[in-house]
């Protein structure tokens, strides 16, 4: 990942929980990195907490102006997309801000990238949830059909659409290299967690805002199965697919998953559990949601095509990530420390062991 030294980097969403960690981490590849997000929407925030000295500029997706002068302004060679509406059940509250932010706001992403000529590759992040998901057990691979019962998933997989017709009709492949220079690919990633997230119906952020509290929490929904994985492992991902885009390797416009294995696949309780027996002071109490809205109760993915194409496996199993984001909370509720910078050198260094 050497190719990041130096590389200027463009990142949309990089005041939120992803969008944050993936700016830690090429800060440590030494990537020189410009931002553009709103500001952060909770107290704490992972943003502030990190006091990083990138070049910021605070601005809507949705304001094409404005983000196609910050790209031209920053003259990035690679942009990572990020930013997003990125909670279901906001989804059902205003689903056009959902479908705004997330469709009208990529397409606005793809033209900035295109009208600026330093731009050589773009990794837009979508979701694990694009899938139709039947539910039956199946793990979805990158060539299963698109769908998405809620609002937010729907318009994810409507964001994996556009992406592809983009391709096609501005930046075929066949065409790269003569009628233009410019790779984009899609990225589809699970269950993420890590420190420095505290948006609304996160699990482990719950349990440990709960346990820092000495109050118990009331988890729903027990038995639903998810692909957890620390937010390092989707990060390592989405450099390894952009370093091919960097290397002008085509064949990688294309979308993957980062999922862990299946037998990683674990459920809420499960989950909960081994957050338990990392910190004594959580109490857990479990039952259904009362909302009555529709949450998918089993989602897997097959990211076999990541591990053969790209090298890419993860380097935390789900009891590690599940152990790292325990720490991470835990060391900031009981010591007030940001263990953030420490965890991206430890995970770093377990890549180069490998």
């Amino acid at each position: 990942m050497n190719i990041y030294r130096d590389k200027k980097v463009f990142i949309t969403g990089h005041t939120g929980f992803k969008g944050t960690w993936l700016t830690l981490m090429l800060q440590e590849l030494g990537a020189q990195i410009s931002g553009y997000s709103l500001a952060p929407n909770t107290s704490p925030n992972h943003f502030d907490l990190l006091k990083s000295p990138i070049a910021t500029e605070l601005g809507d997706i949705c304001d094409p102006g404005k983000l196609k002068n910050a790209v031209a302004q920053a003259q990035p060679e690679i942009i990572f997309h990020l930013a997003a509406q990125p909670l279901v059940r906001a989804s059902y509250s205003d689903p056009l801000n959902t479908y705004q932010t997330n469709i009208i706001g990529t397409l606005h992403l793809l033209e900035a990238a295109k009208s600026c000529s330093s731009v050589k590759a773009v990794v837009l992040i979508t979701t694990d949830k694009v899938y139709e998901n039947k539910e039956n057990g199946q793990a979805y691979s990158e060539t299963d059909e698109l769908g998405g019962y809620d609002m937010y998933s729907s318009s994810k997989a409507c964001c994996e659409i556009l992406i592809s017709s983009y391709r096609n009709s501005f930046l075929n492949i066949d065409e790269y290299g003569k009628k233009h220079h410019l790779l984009i690919a899609s990225a589809r990633a699970g269950n993420v967690i890590g420190g420095g997230d505290w948006n609304p119906d996160r699990l482990l952020p719950d349990i440990a805002t709960a346990a820092s509290k000495h109050q118990p929490v009331h988890i729903r929904s027990p038995r639903s199965v998810r692909p957890w994985q620390h937010v390092l492992d989707c990060q390592y991902g989405y450099l390894l697919l952009g370093a091919q885009l960097l290397n002008g390797k085509k064949e990688f416009s294309q979308p993957f998953n980062f999922s862990p294995d299946a037998a990683e696949v674990k459920d809420v309780e499960a989950i909960a559990a081994i957050a338990k027996k990392n910190w004594e002071d959580i109490d857990i109490a479990f039952g259904e949601v009362a909302e009555n809205y529709h949450e998918a109760g089993l989602l897997m993915l097959d990211s076999g095509k990541a591990t053969k194409l790209l090298g890419w496996k993860p380097v935390w199993n789900t009891e590690n990530a599940v152990e790292k984001t325990i720490e991470w909370y835990k060391a900031f509720y009981k010591k007030d420390m940001v263990m953030s910078e420490a965890q991206v050198k430890e995970y770093l260094t377990s890549i180069n062991a490998r």
